[in-house]
Order: C-alpha cells, then sequence, then structure tokens
C-alpha cells in the first residue's frame, strides 16, 4: 500500500469518528435538553408543594395554638 493510500485510509477513518462524534453529541444535547425540561417541571411542582406545606403547616399551628378549641369547650349547636 503506498503512502498516499494510507493516507486516504487515516482520513477516511478520521472522517467516520467525527461524523459518530457529532451523532453522539446532537443525542446527548437531545438529551440534556429534554432533561431540563423534566427539571424545571419538578422545580415547578415542588415550589407548589412548598407553598402548601407552609398553608397546612400554618393550620396545624392555629389547631395546636388553640384558635380552635377542642369539642368539648364548644358550645352546642343550637338544635340541642
Amino acid at each position: 500500500m503506498s503512502e498516499k493510500d494510507c493516507l486516504k485510509e487515516s482520513l477516511n477513518e478520521i472522517q467516520e469518528k467525527v461524523i459518530e462524534l457529532e451523532t453522539r453529541l446532537s443525542y446527548q444535547d437531545d438529551t440534556v435538553e429534554a432533561l431540563n425540561d423534566v427539571v424545571s417541571c419538578q422545580h415547578k411542582q415542588i415550589e407548589t408543594l412548598e407553598k402548601q406545606l407552609k398553608v397546612l403547616s400554618q393550620r396545624i399551628k392555629n389547631l395546636i395554638s388553640g384558635d380552635v378549641g377542642p369539642a368539648e369547650e364548644e358550645p352546642p349547636p343550637p338544635h340541642y
């Protein structure tokens, strides 16, 4: 095999590797974008859950602090 043929073969191998790397990079870009969408959605869900937790926590504190008294201390309903 001549030196020229050897160079052509090496060039072809390099081109194939570059094409393969470009293809892999393209798939990775798609994957990163999809994962970013998932993370963004989960962030919104977490914010919503944190707000709900804060509301529920405040309700529990109000119940414990006596803002709503125990059933024994409440007067009976008017129909009694």
